[in-house]
């Protein structure tokens, strides 16, 4: 099994290599990817040290699974060549994500979809894919509406010149700013970049991923991104309006059984999800879970997931187990 990591020395890069590593993925050949900067250049995995590979050597290389997560410009130029090879592509960038031919996947949800002629597969927006993780049960059994969304996001959602930003200004240092104003002591209700109507990317990456993973593009979505001066962990408030009742301690049931959820909800106690909690975790948070009282059938939670880790990281190696128990990828 040869398994190539495209961006490799990058934030999530990282956290997938030692992801694999603690996983037990069945690799018999890992092949690090990045920057021409980057190429030969020690990483390690396990126990060894690996060197970094091109693009066009991994590419020769005939990896059986490609794992990118270099920006989308890497990903349009590049996956389709792997693909071409032979090559199973889970990508974590924005490239694919919305194209009608290509799976938007989130393990828990739907993976079920996926095919023998899927080669190239999207990874979904990190602040959709823990959403998803805990909306998708509630959404077949009552069928949501309308949903209104905040989000909290960490800076690492960024990358690494965010989280040196948050750093240096806490040690009062000047360093290149991510941001266009300071992060830390701040929040920015701006993540990503402003498009058309005022929303911002990361915005609308919400709303038009929510309605394809779903499946149901009735549903009705508002939302707002925020970036916080915390480094991992996006937190968000979920407001939902269901068209059909629900029972609320059948909500907590079907919540507590559903696959890579951790309900953590008693506020009696203070216990509620966290970002301090969930991070380096692959599991998915909820809790303040409530209803809405000023409409019908509405519904509020809070969720918190690693953004690394399950918004990230951990979902494109979970599609890539995926391949392999459906037989797609031999080992």
């Amino acid at each position: 099994m040869k398994v190539a990591v495209i961006g490799a020395t990058g934030v999530v890069g990282t956290v997938m290599l030692n992801l694999l590593d603690k996983r037990k993925f069945p690799i018999t050949q890992i092949i690090p990817v990045a920057s021409k900067r980057s190429v030969g250049n020690k990483i390690k995995f396990g126990d060894k040290d690996y060197s970094i590979v091109s693009l066009t050597d991994a590419l020769s290389l005939k990896p059986d699974i490609a794992l990118f997560s270099a920006g989308g410009s890497t990903s349009h130029e590049w996956a389709p060549k792997f693909a071409e090879n032979g090559t199973r592509v889970v990508d974590n960038s924005s490239a694919w994500r919305m194209d009608s031919t290509k799976k938007l996947i989130v393990s828990e949800v739907n993976s079920e979809a996926l095919t023998k002629d899927d080669y190239i597969i999207a990874n979904p927006n990190c602040s959709t894919m823990q959403m998803l993780v805990v909306l998708a049960p509630l959404h077949k059994k009552y069928k949501i509406k309308r949903l209104v969304i905040s989000t909290y996001q960490s800076v690492s959602g960024t990358g690494k010149s965010a989280i040196d930003q948050l750093y240096s200004e806490r040690g009062d240092n000047n360093s290149e700013k991510a941001y266009p104003y300071s992060i830390d002591q701040n929040l920015l209700p701006h993540c990503d970049v402003f498009e058309e109507g005022g929303y911002t990317k990361e915005e609308n990456k919400l709303i038009n991923e929510t309605r394809k993973i779903l499946n149901d593009n009735s549903i009705q979505i508002t939302s707002t991104a925020v970036r916080v001066p915390i480094e991992r962990c996006h937190g968000e408030s979920v407001n939902i309006e269901f068209e059909n009742v629900f029972n609320l301690e059948e909500v907590l049931n079907i919540l507590r059984s559903s696959p890579g959820l951790i309900v953590e909800d008693d506020p009696g106690k203070n216990i509620y999800p966290m970002p301090i909690k969930a991070s380096n975790k692959d599991e998915v948070f909820v809790g303040r879970i409530r209803r809405d009282f000023s409409i019908k059938s509405g519904l509020n939670l809070w969720i918190v997931a690693d953004n690394l880790r399950k918004g990230a990281a951990t979902n494109t190696i979970q599609i890539a187990e995926k391949l392999i128990e459906m037989g797609f990828v031999k080992c």
